[in-house]
């Protein structure tokens, strides 16, 4: 067997993986690699073996409720932006998006300006 104890793996990954196994085995790979070959997918289908607390059922529910909210507070952080006329708006947008904005302004000398020139002028355009 490759290595390691295939102990905390389930009744249906040992299945499947002696089903992998004998279908290597029918297309002429040794016994050996079809075996590592073989777990190594059941391996890459499931996660590995069955590990303690993996599925969350033992978790108290106040951890639980700790947890989505720390998740939740993590996303809203995610998402908050910057208004559209901010310099650091401004600073993350693309050279293309920054050239509609002067064309949409109207501003001069723009098909020649560099990204932070862009910038600058979108800034003083208001």
């Amino acid at each position: 067997m490759p290595r390691g104890s295939k102990d905390k793996y389930t009744a249906e990954q040992k299945r499947k993986a002696a089903h992998i196994e004998k279908s290597y085995e029918k297309k002429g790979v040794s016994e050996n690699e079809a075996e590592a070959r073989a777990w190594a997918t059941v391996n890459k289908q499931s996660g590995g073996g069955e590990r303690s607390g993996g599925s969350g059922k033992e978790k108290p529910a106040t951890a639980k409720k700790t947890d989505r909210k720390e998740s939740a507070r993590r996303a809203a952080k995610t998402r908050e932006g910057h208004p559209r006329t901010s310099k650091t708006s401004h600073a993350t947008q693309t050279v293309d998006s920054l050239m509609k904005e002067a064309r949409a302004k109207n501003i001069p000398g723009r098909s020649r300006m560099r990204k932070q020139e862009l910038v600058e002028a979108l800034r003083k355009a208001g």
